[in-house]
Parts: structure tokens; C-alpha cells; sequence
């Protein structure tokens, strides 16, 4: 093997053992404005996109003991890896499909398993962990808020009773001050 080959494949295989997940898209189409682009907004989400040669991407799959993928591995295709979340980059390349009409998530690995389009636009649809994390601190300070909200709406912002309590509260002093007398007449 040329040896130029050699260590662009063990770059490749070396990017595609260090992300937990691969993406391969068609940028058929794409100008180099809008492919530039792609890259930043995958950029910040913690993604690599990167442009080899299939027979390159096959001959990684294959040293790295990853699935076949040789059918999405046609035409011109470029790889998104990352050391983040598979669903920043999903949802970035579903985000700029829905704006230029390009690229095409093809297939991908998550793991060891294999991914159809539909599947990798369903994964861009999970929100991330952030926000999921969100959901959860807001479900579990529920009740703290509904307690808050109960205790406030029963006293004033001055800390006195509310005038429903004031309207009960003598009835209960008079009771007893009733009541005392008629023990002391009893002694």
C-alpha cells in the first residue's frame, strides 16, 4: 500500500475509534459556502466533518471491526464524527437540510449498530441531555413550587393573615374566653 494511503486511513481509523458514533451524508450539490458552513454549525456542536475516499471509509470499517455500511458509501459522501452527543450533530445536519435542501443523512453508526436516514432524523429529534436534565429539575421541583405558591397565596406580602383566616381566627379565641368563665364558676 502507498504509504500516503497508509497514514490518511490511520487517521480516519483513528477519528472513527474515538467517536461514539459515525454520520455519513451526501454533500452532492453543496457549495463550498454552504459545505463551510455545515462544518461550523457541526463544529459547535462537537462534530467533525470530514471528506475521504469510500474505498478509504470501507477499508477503516473493516480494520475497526465496525458493520458494513458499503451501501451508503457511494457517490460523493463526506463523515461526521465526534466526542460528543450523536444528537447535536444529527439535529445540526437535520437543521441545514431543512434550510438549503442539502445534504442527505445517508446511514451512520451508533455503536455497533447500523442507522438508516429515518432513523438518524429520528435521533435528531430527541432533545439533548441538557434539556432533557431540564425537564426532569423542573418535574422534580413541582410540587416545591405548587407548596410556594399555596403559601403565598394564603398570606399577604406583608406576612399577615389573609382576611378569609382573620374572619375564623377571632371565632376561636371567643370560644375559649366563653368557656374559661364557666370553669371558674364550677370551683
Amino acid at each position: 500500500m502507498n504509504p500516503d494511503k497508509k497514514i490518511i486511513i490511520d487517521g480516519l481509523l483513528d477519528r472513527v475509534n474515538a467517536s461514539p458514533y459515525l454520520i455519513v451524508i451526501d454533500y452532492t450539490g453543496l457549495t463550498v459556502h454552504q459545505f463551510t458552513e455545515l462544518r461550523n454549525r457541526l463544529g459547535a456542536g462537537g462534530a467533525r466533518c470530514t471528506v475521504a475516499k469510500n474505498s478509504y471509509m470501507r477499508k477503516v470499517l473493516t480494520e475497526a471491526g465496525l458493520p458494513d455500511i458499503s451501501e451508503g458509501l457511494v457517490g460523493q459522501t463526506a463523515f461526521v464524527m465526534g466526542d460528543s452527543e450523536v444528537f447535536a450533530a444529527a439535529k445540526a445536519i437535520k437543521n441545514f437540510e431543512k434550510e438549503f435542501k442539502k445534504p442527505e443523512m445517508k446511514v451512520g453508526l451508533l455503536g455497533n449498530a447500523v442507522l438508516d436516514g429515518e432513523k438518524l432524523k429520528a435521533i435528531a429529534d430527541i432533545p439533548s441531555r441538557e434539556a432533557v436534565l431540564s425537564q426532569l429539575l423542573g418535574t422534580i421541583l413541582e410540587p416545591a413550587s405548587m407548596i410556594a405558591r399555596v403559601i403565598k397565596n394564603k398570606f399577604d406580602p406583608d406576612g399577615e393573615s389573609s382576611p378569609k383566616e382573620e374572619e375564623s381566627a377571632p371565632a376561636a379565641p371567643a370560644a375559649e374566653a366563653e368557656a374559661a368563665p364557666a370553669e371558674a364558676a364550677v370551683e
